[in-house]
């Protein structure tokens, strides 16, 4: 009976403390000069990506179901490019893609990266010899993840004179110290991730009583829920006009997923994560590669108008959602 009450008490508190979140995010990138792409990668992804890191640990230490696990973390990085289409029915000037830096397709690039290492882990699981109760490719998604953020932040910091120059023109908080936003920032993080981290258990309680399978239900039901801070400071950002930001979270947080996966399997003593897990979560790990190469596509590409209230490579990053949850219903 409290679990719809439940979910809407932490859905309040998401939506409120996570507007204020991009707020104060995007008060950090100006200050700091670091730029919105890079601390929409670190600062911003690594948040709204703690509830899945939680539900990992907990799936995989007190429940044993390294499916919801996995499943959390592959549909989060479906629904996190999902995400991308919203937005771009919401920015009405022009496609989204269009207004966003192409430097989203070095973070873009390394989640094809992480997920297509997922894939082949999962192909070949029974031939890759463990290295003491950890799957090799725990190693990889560390070192991979490291690698990215430290290319990411050297490519920012290139165009930290440019972004400079912009910031000479229009200050926007100019009357907003470092220090108050760096206060208010971890204050409002703290709440999105306190009321997240009860999302998923509330989530995996509605989902119980459908009778639907660990791998759907960790894959649509768990993703979506542990998502919900995604889409609130993306949507936030976008409304602020801070494109790179939302767009820099949603990359970053694919990136930072597959990074849970590796602790995850620290945490799971049985043997190698992946081994454990259903190999239908390649259907999920495939679709978040194709979803991930559409939005490339339309950075590169960058269309200047919309055919209709969406752009076409939003409308192939739904078709391709759909797509993922018929193949996950019908190998349930």
């Amino acid at each position: 009976m409290m679990l719809w009450p439940g979910f809407i008490v932490c859905t309040a508190a998401i939506v409120y403390s996570g507007t204020r979140l991009s707020k104060y995010g995007d008060i950090i990138a100006e200050k700091t000069g670091l730029g919105r792409a890079w601390i929409g990668i670190v600062l911003m992804a690594s948040v709204t990506s703690l509830p899945e890191l939680v539900t990992g640990i907990s799936s995989v230490t007190y429940a044993g179901v390294p499916d919801i696990a996995v499943g959390d973390v592959l549909g989060s990085c479906v629904f996190n490019m999902l995400i991308l289409a919203i937005l771009d029915t919401m920015y009405r000037p022009a496609p989204i893609s269009s207004r966003a830096h192409q430097g989203h397709v070095l973070s873009a690039a390394f989640g094809i990266l992480l997920l297509s290492i997922v894939c082949v882990s999962m192909i070949l699981r029974e031939q890759l010899p463990p290295l003491g109760w950890l799957g090799p490719y725990s190693f990889l998604f560390m070192m991979i993840y490291f690698i990215a953020m430290r290319l990411v932040f050297m490519y920012e910091k290139r165009k930290i004179a440019e972004f400079l120059k912009e910031m000479a023109e229009e200050l926007r908080y100019r009357d907003v110290s470092i220090k108050s936003a760096m206060f208010h920032y971890s204050i409002n993080a703290l709440i999105v991730i306190i009321a997240a981290m009860f999302l998923p258990k509330i989530g995996e309680g509605i989902a119980e009583s459908t009778g639907l399978g660990q791998t759907f239900v960790g894959n649509i039901f768990i993703a979506v829920s542990t998502s919900l801070p995604e889409v609130v400071v993306s949507i936030a950002a976008v409304r602020m006009g801070a494109v790179d930001l939302a767009i820099g979270n949603l990359f970053g947080s694919n990136i930072f997923n597959i990074f849970i996966l590796a602790l995850d399997d620290i945490f799971f003593l049985k043997g190698p994560l992946l081994s454990y897990a259903s190999p239908n979560h390649i259907v999920s790990a495939l679709s978040a590669i194709a979803m991930t190469t559409i939005v490339i596509i339309g950075l590169t590409y960058r269309a200047e108008k919309k055919r209709l209230f969406v752009a076409w490579d939003s409308i192939g990053i739904l078709l391709v959602y759909i797509i993922n949850l018929l193949l996950l219903f019908m190998l349930k």
